[in-house]
């Protein structure tokens, strides 16, 4: 069974107008739809999400499955992806402000660092486009007020006692592949997977080498 959800200020999910913590909706989420323990599948944000529910919930994860992982309390050190977050500050209160900022976006996290904007599918470009737009839009319209809670993973990811495999796009980040490189010489057994040719959206770029290891994971823990 999968069960898939949005976490808050994504999707038909609302924002919070007070602190809140990502690692805790999922737990009350699984807790209210019964489930026992799951295997966390998870991209990016959701990925730091789910080290973080594997950390503060250790009981209700069965194993973990990480794809360009974030890191709650991790730095951005990649001057490419820091100058982004930059120019994308200067958009607040422009007038092309929105189509700027998911631009930037775009640029961080669809292109990446070693590539222009021509050199990656232009379907696959504008559809991830939509989606950040309109997650913008549901985050200007109603701005959070406070701030996410974490579990602070970088300094506990010895605690991991499940069964993990993180997968990164050889074009990703230097800060994702640092994240990888942290998550394998921390938790033990976790193992690593470098697709070729993949940016960030590992999974999408790389599908037949995502399902190809999920497949090969789940296998190898059926008791999961």
């Amino acid at each position: 069974r999968v069960i898939r959800y949005d976490a808050r200020g994504h999707g038909r999910s609302s924002v919070s107008d007070g602190d809140w913590s990502d690692h805790d909706d999922l737990y009350a989420l699984l807790d209210h739809l019964r489930v026992v323990r799951a295997t966390l599948v998870g991209h990016s944000s959701g990925a730091r999400i789910a080290v973080d529910t594997a950390i503060a919930h250790p009981g209700v994860v069965a194993a973990l499955v990480l794809l360009a992982p974030g890191l709650s309390g991790s730095e951005i050190t990649d001057p490419y992806i820091q100058k982004q977050l930059q120019e994308q500050a200067t958009c607040f209160g422009a007038p092309d402000g929105a189509e700027r900022f998911v631009e930037h976006y775009l640029r961080m996290w669809v292109d990446g660092p070693y590539r222009e904007p021509a050199a990656v599918d232009p379907v696959l470009r504008e559809r991830i486009g939509a989606t950040a737009a309109a997650t913008v839009t549901l985050n200007v319209t109603t701005p959070t007020m406070g701030r996410a809670v974490e579990a602070g993973a970088m300094e506990r990811l010895h605690e991991i006692q499940v069964p993990t495999v993180a997968l990164v796009g050889e074009l990703d980040s230097g800060d994702v592949a640092g994240n990888l490189a942290e998550i394998v010489s921390a938790v033990p057994g976790a193992r690593a997977v470098v697709v070729p040719g993949a940016g960030h959206l590992v999974h999408l770029e790389g599908r037949a080498s995502f399902e190809q290891s999920l497949d090969a994971f789940l296998l190898a823990h059926p008791w999961v």
